[in-house]
């Protein structure tokens, strides 16, 4: 095996390779992640892909140990969002400045999957002169997380984790760890009207001004839910709306889009409500128009669990390291441990990370050489830990 690399060397390495979804997606990834395992296949490490997309593959490593433990799983995304315009110097150079590490990614999150692979390697490394884990230890690079999730969906379906998985991503957390999530509700809404000549709008039935009246509808019903104590309130927005020919034309048909970010106790099916009273309403204040719905996407929100196996375990590597426990936040987006905690009702599932979310899918995304080390280090001593806990 060649002499460990630190993270931080890692993580250049990842972000001088483009994998944008949509883009040229996550083939450089999956072969850097094979080539890396490749160094530890003498070291009794196990190395899968499966396809979870057309030439798309999901990669696990496995360092396997006692079976009658709950396995450690690291889950981290090979891919990212598209570069984009606005970028100082080349958004894959990696390139280093005052302390920082530059490209698309560096946060989001090639950091996060190189401080795991170093803390993987340190597991295998260990186990070298015959010591066998107290429990497995798994690293999986998903495919599609920036786009509709399909590569968690494919690792659930295959049983690459399980509901007694102890699941960590390493999403970028500001120093955090990370469990709770909001559910997220998409909706497609269509208005159908009926055309007629803007001089006499009431020969027709206008789908827009419907449509106008079932927005105001969902925002005042979202204005009156209340806020979670730790979740904060439940947000809705409309990413796009589409409809009307001319502005002499009644407008005889109307889309837009919705998304709900749910906290407790605001469940999908409340969600749906909101949509349903808000479309009878605006059907009645603007008659002879016709509205449907569908559901294009619906994740359960996440609720943290503070009695965690993983949480607890977490906690004790960052006092260790760090000198205190992290804070405790929600992650605000959806991630791969979310969609795994939604699934099959895992309580041990959350995000901690090198990075601000903030800075994420942005130009100029960057990460300081420093907070990768850090979770470098947590991670290595949470190994250490929870597979060698007897030295």
């Amino acid at each position: 095996m060649e002499e460990a690399q630190s993270a931080w060397k890692l993580t250049q390495q990842m972000v001088r390779i483009d994998s944008t979804n949509p883009g040229t997606c996550e083939e450089g990834m999956e072969q850097f992640l094979l080539s890396f395992a490749e160094e530890l296949k003498h070291n009794h490490v196990r190395i899968q892909t499966e396809e979870a997309l057309p030439g798309r593959r999901n990669v696990m490593l496995t360092l396997p140990g006692k079976e009658e433990e709950p396995e450690l799983v690291f889950i981290c995304h090979m891919d990212t969002v598209p570069a984009g315009k606005g970028w100082e110097e080349d958004p894959f150079s990696g390139e280093i400045r005052e302390g920082r590490l530059y490209g698309r990614g560096a946060c989001d999150m090639k950091s996060g999957f190189a401080c795991a692979l170093s803390a993987f390697q340190s597991a295998v490394e260990y186990g070298q002169d015959g010591k066998v884990p107290k429990r497995t230890l798994k690293l999986i690079g998903t495919v599609d997380e920036e786009g509709d999730m399909a590569g968690v969906e494919q690792v659930i379906s295959s049983g690459w984790v399980t509901k007694d998985s102890l699941v960590l991503d390493m999403e970028p957390t500001n120093r955090e760890v990370q469990a709770a999530h909001k559910g997220r509700l998409w909706f497609e809404i269509s208005a159908e009207g009926i055309t007629a000549h803007a001089a006499t709008p009431w020969k027709g039935a206008d789908a827009i001004a419907a449509m106008a009246e079932v927005i105001s509808g969902i925002r005042a019903a979202f204005a009156e839910l209340a806020r979670h104590p730790q979740m904060g309130e439940a947000t809705v927005s409309f990413g796009r709306i589409r409809g009307g020919v001319q502005p002499y034309v009644v407008s005889e048909q109307c889309t837009v889009t919705v998304d709900m970010r749910l906290v407790p106790p605001y469940t999908s099916e409340e969600g749906e409500k909101i949509v349903k009273r808000a479309i009878e309403r605006a059907e009645k204040s603007v008659p002879k128009t016709k509205i449907t719905y569908q559901i294009t996407g619906d994740r359960p929100f996440i609720e943290m669990d503070g009695a965690s196996v993983l949480y607890g375990q977490l906690q004790d590597a960052c006092k260790n390291v760090t000198g205190n426990p992290a804070a405790a936040g929600i992650f605000p987006g959806y991630t791969d441990t979310a969609v795994i905690a939604g699934k099959l009702g895992n309580k041990n599932c959350m995000s901690y990370g090198p990075g601000d979310l903030e800075l994420a899918h942005k130009p100029q995304e960057s990460v300081p050489i420093e907070d990768i080390l850090r979770c470098e280090n947590v991670l290595k001593e949470l190994v250490m830990k929870m597979l060698y806990p007897f030295g």
